[in-house]
C-alpha cells in the first residue's frame, strides 16, 4: 500500500465560528501535533480526506503536506458529527523519522480454524499490540493465520511473527485467538415436570395414598 498524502493548508484563525465557517466551505479543521514546538493549525479539504482516509489505521503513517511542507504523522483522533456522520476535526501526530516511537498495531485474524470444524468455540480477545519501533519500521497490521488451530490450542502474542526492528511491548502472555470446546449445558428442567405430569392428579379433596393405608391399618 503506497503511503497516503493529505494537501493541507495552514490556517491562523482559530475558534468555532473560524471552524464553522471553513466546514461550510468544504473543509476540515485539523491540528497536527509534534513532538517539538507548538501545534500546528491546518485545514483539509474535506472530500479528499473522507476518500484517502479509509483503510488508515492508528499505526499507518501518512503524510500530510502543508503549503509544500511534508509532515509525516499519525491520524490520530476524528470527531465526527453523530446527526450525519461527518467529520469535524482531525488532530495528526507526528512523528520523527530517527526517533522510536511505541505505537498500537491491529491484528487482523483470517481462516477457519481446524477445531471450530471439530465443535469448538474460537475466541479472539485481543484485538491490537503495542510495539516500539523506528517509524520506518512500523508495520500498519499483523495478520494471523488461525486455520490450523484445534481444540484446546492457541496463539499467544510471543508466538506472532514481528519483522527486525519491531520490539515487543506488550505481555507475550496474552491470548491472541484460541479454540475450546463449548460447556455441556445443563439438562432442562422439563423433564422433570413430565414425570410429574405422567403420575395421575389425587381427586380435590382426597388424602394422601400413604395416609389411606396407615387409615386401613
Amino acid at each position: 500500500m503506497s503511503q497516503v498524502v493529505f494537501s493541507a493548508q495552514s490556517r491562523v484563525k482559530g475558534g468555532s465560528s473560524e471552524a464553522r465557517r471553513l466546514r461550510r466551505r468544504g473543509r476540515i479543521p485539523a491540528i497536527i501535533y509534534g513532538r517539538k514546538g507548538d501545534p500546528l493549525s491546518i485545514d483539509l479539504d474535506a472530500r479528499d480526506f473522507m476518500n484517502s482516509v479509509k483503510g488508515v489505521s492508528e499505526s499507518t503513517i501518512v503524510k500530510v503536506d502543508v503549503n509544500g511542507q511534508v509532515h509525516e504523522a499519525f491520524v490520530k483522533d476524528t470527531q465526527r458529527d453523530i446527526r450525519d456522520g461527518s467529520i469535524l476535526h482531525v488532530d495528526f501526530y507526528e512523528v520523527e523519522g530517527n526517533t522510536i516511537l511505541r505505537a498500537r498495531v491491529s491484528i487482523h485474524i483470517h481462516g477457519t480454524p481446524v477445531g471450530v470444524r471439530e465443535g469448538g468455540i474460537l475466541e479472539t480477545p485481543l484485538h491490537d499490540i503495542e510495539v516500539e519501533c523506528l517509524p520506518k519500521d512500523l508495520p500498519e497490521r499483523i495478520d494471523v493465520d488461525i486455520a490450523e488451530l484445534r481444540v484446546n490450542q492457541s496463539i499467544h502474542v510471543k508466538d506472532l511473527a514481528l519483522k527486525e526492528g519491531v520490539k515487543l511491548v506488550s505481555n507475550p502472555e496474552q491470548v491472541v485467538a484460541l479454540v475450546k470446546f463449548a460447556k455441556a449445558e445443563a439438562a432442562p428442567a422439563a423433564e422433570e415436570a413430565v414425570v410429574e405430569a405422567a403420575a395421575p392428579a389425587a381427586a380435590p379433596g382426597a388424602a394422601p395414598a400413604a395416609a389411606d393405608k396407615k387409615a386401613e391399618k
